[in-house]
């Protein structure tokens, strides 16, 4: 059965790093866009990262994008999202999702074009 399942969250003091990792079963991580999604409490679900399956093109919020690296390991069928200098505002629940056709990363990640949801994983920057 395919699944996704998040893990690597935890409390970390502003300006520290995670490691958040996605490992996926039922199918092949290399053949399917991956795209990472968070929700803070009363605020929406967003696009954070992005992997293709196409070409491996990557694909970064402006909010995160240069502190934050997503990648992808064949062999652990695992995404990977490196999260470094932490700011309180990244504090949300992280979810790793499965493409459906999406062959490319677009700007502002579409959530109907992601057909498999981890459970998420709480990250919490705090002093």
């Amino acid at each position: 059965q395919l699944q996704v399942v998040e893990s690597g969250g935890g409390l970390v003091q502003p300006g520290g790093s995670l490691r958040l990792s996605c490992a996926a079963s039922g199918f092949t991580v290399d053949d399917y866009t991956i795209g990472w999604f968070r929700q803070a409490p009363g605020k929406e679900r967003e696009g954070v990262s992005c992997i293709s399956s196409s070409d491996g093109s990557t694909y970064y919020a402006d909010s995160v994008k240069g502190r934050f690296t997503i990648s992808r390991d064949n062999t652990k069928n695992t995404v990977y999202l490196q999260m470094n200098s932490l700011k309180p505002e990244d504090t949300a629940i992280y979810y790793c999702a499965k493409g459906l056709r999406l062959r490319l990363c677009v700007v502002d990640l579409p959530l109907y074009e992601f057909d498999y949801w981890g459970q998420g994983t709480q990250v919490t920057v705090s002093s």
